[in-house]
């Protein structure tokens, strides 16, 4: 299936390493031209080079996104770059654990931050253009648990919820206009972070490369009629109806 992605240009915040990476990857193996972003700069240098060597072709800006300048920027080397933008798939890494009478306000405040407002405001500066161009994409990595709290991670909870809850709304506003916004929500993937928090015992653990083929396919032109969706990448982990 061709997903119409050839030539168009993509920006991908958190992508130096897990589902970001792989995200932007897939888009690439797709032929789109791909702006990459995270803090480590180094890390972003590898995934340019490995673009590069497989005949794409990609930017690194490190920037960290809870700068409510850094959306902007990103947004703006891109058009400088290629003079135009198509998709943005916004991620960030998840908060600390914690159960949620235990978690302060303080921390609920950084997770608000990290995982629902860096992507309101990369969205906020993308979809003008977007909109100008008459087509776009945008994807925001979340999590299982807007579908299925998970007891432990109360801030991811909270914070990935209201993003979701903004994108429900937002995605009305620009469905006539080309515009499509969904989330992508992931159960275990074998990611640096699912290691560190350790394999629940008998889980089933996914691909961050099939992840990214499935954020490239919401970016695709076959896409056009999916919009304001949650969509689960889990094994079907998620046990909920709606």
């Amino acid at each position: 299936m061709d997903l119409g992605l050839s030539g168009r240009v993509a920006v991908v915040t958190a992508a130096s390493k897990g589902l970001g990476r792989a995200s932007a990857l897939a888009l690439a193996a797709e032929g789109a031209r791909v702006l990459v972003s995270a803090r480590s700069a180094d890390l972003l240098d590898d995934l340019v080079d490995e673009v590069g060597a497989a005949g794409g072709e990609a930017l690194a800006v490190p920037g960290d996104m809870t700068d409510p300048a850094v959306p902007q920027r990103l947004v703006d080397a891109a058009l400088e770059r290629w003079e135009r933008l198509d998709v943005v798939v916004g991620n960030a890494g998840g908060p600390p654990a914690g159960r949620a009478l235990d978690v302060d306000d303080d921390a609920l405040r950084a997770a608000f931050e990290t995982n629902a407002l860096a992507s309101v405001r990369l969205a906020r500066a993308a979809v003008p253009h977007l909109v100008e161009g008459g087509w776009g994409r945008v994807v925001f990595v979340a999590s299982a648990s807007v579908k299925q709290p998970i007891p432990d991670l109360a801030l991811s909870n909270t914070a990935r919820t209201a993003l979701w809850a903004w994108t429900k709304t937002a995605a009305a506003d620009v469905a006539a206009r080309g515009v499509t916004i969904n989330l992508v929500c992931p159960g275990l993937h074998a990611t640096d972070r699912l290691l560190e928090r350790g394999v629940p015992a008998g889980a089933r653990t996914g691909s961050p490369a099939d992840f990214g083929r499935v954020v490239a396919f919401l970016c695709s032109e076959p896409a056009a009629f999916v919009n304001g969706t949650a969509v689960g990448v889990d094994g079907g982990a998620t046990l909920g109806l709606l």
